[in-house]
């Protein structure tokens, strides 16, 4: 079998992506490196339609991916992609927009029965009994050349998807599932999920009992990190660690011997500009007024007071949807089980469509006692109906 030749001109590439542009959909894969960069460098993109299948080497001198953009741009061609979040952050990065329309093979198959957040290589072998040789996935992809083995792999994860694509949009139609994705799909488009604003940026950071000015001098520091990694294009732990934020927020150090002693931030970067930046930005949040600092988060019920109902939710919730054959993230996360014990609104969509029908009306009937979970050694767990008026 001869290896396939990436394409590296854009005289190819137009040739390529021509006929692609009145195809239904296009299965597509990236290979990128990002371990010592804030953006991830695109290293390869491999697009498939059928046999009609291509490898696309973004960093071949003077190739112009404008044609490639186009076909992702597309609006009546469907751009398939298995976990397509990070290949989607750097289309996003690489043109400024994302492709649409998009079909994600996972998110498919979480509600054909495949469970939560399958692997490609699980639903390659369920799917098509084919198991994947993943020797090539951890390779570095932007040394040149690249070898036969990483050539043929790649080239195989699109030519697969295809495949797997078809089979799961023939089981969502059958089962009349395609409206229960349709908003999941819809919202891999939305380009705000793959921006981190700086001035938000803090919100990921955790930190045991917090008071507010610990959370402003994390704010701080936080926004000034992620730009300065923009700006270097350097991993945001590079700049300063989120162990080295959260000590600067609790011990609060107001000169450079105190910075030093900081855990997770080196010597010669406490002593050097970043330093005395870092120290500049907790005297400005000591200087500002309280009432600028964050609000503490709200303190949510004692864990031991809701933990029982949650731990019954979880229960219906895992039998509801093994009944449907869904995978029980994708109807609801612990936060929103959490909501639905405390009596409060879940900020997450289990109250609404679909969701709501499979879930939430049997998880409220629960917390208002009128249904019960049932069951016995050896016996299946089943929801019972305490409704007096249906006896």
């Amino acid at each position: 079998m001869t290896s396939p030749i990436p394409i590296s001109d854009t005289s190819a590439l137009e040739a390529f992506c021509a006929p692609l542009r009145s195809a239904p959909y296009v299965a597509i894969d990236t290979e990128f490196v990002r371990e010592r960069t804030y953006y991830a460098k695109l290293c390869l993109v491999q697009v498939a339609h059928g046999d009609h299948a291509a490898l696309i080497d973004p960093l071949a001198p003077g190739l112009d991916l404008g044609p490639l953009r186009e076909l992702l741009e597309a609006p009546d061609v469907l751009k398939v992609f298995h976990s397509g979040s990070q290949d989607l952050e750097i289309f996003l990065q690489t043109f400024g927009a994302l492709p649409a329309p998009v079909f994600d093979t996972q998110i498919a198959a979480s509600v054909c029965g495949f469970g939560d957040f399958v692997g490609y290589g699980a639903i390659v072998a369920s799917l098509l009994g084919v198991e994947i040789d993943k020797s090539s996935q951890a390779t570095d992809w932007s040394l040149r050349p690249l070898s036969s083995r990483q050539l043929e792999y790649a080239l195989s994860d699109v030519t697969h998807l295809c495949v797997i694509y078809e089979r799961l949009a023939a089981e969502l139609a059958r089962t009349g599932r395609g409206t229960w994705t349709a908003e999941e799909m819809a919202a891999l488009t939305d380009a705000s999920r793959y921006r981190i604003e700086p001035a938000e940026a803090w919100r990921r950071l955790k930190i045991r009992g917090p008071n507010r000015r610990a959370l402003a001098v994390m704010r701080a520091l936080a926004v000034w990190r992620e730009e300065t990694a923009r700006d270097r294009d350097l991993p945001r732990g590079w700049v300063l660690h989120d162990d080295a934020i959260v000590e600067i927020a609790q011990t609060i150090p107001r000169d450079v011997e105190a910075l030093t002693r900081v855990r997770m931030l080196k010597a010669p970067v406490a002593r050097g500009g970043d330093g005395r930046t870092i120290l500049e930005l907790v005297r400005g949040v000591l200087a500002s007024p309280p009432d600028s600092w964050p609000e503490l988060p709200p303190r949510k019920a004692s864990h031991d007071t809701i933990e029982p109902l949650v731990a019954l939710l979880q229960a219906l919730l895992r039998l509801r949807c093994d009944e449907e054959g869904v995978a029980p993230r994708l109807v609801a996360g612990r936060d929103e089980l959490e909501a639905i014990a405390l009596g409060q609104a879940p900020e997450g969509p289990v109250l609404t469509g679909w969701r709501r029908t499979l879930f939430g009306d049997h998880a409220l009937a629960l917390c208002a006692g009128r249904v019960a979970l049932t069951g016995g050694p050896g016996s299946t767990v089943a929801v019972a109906s305490l409704d007096r008026s249906e006896r």
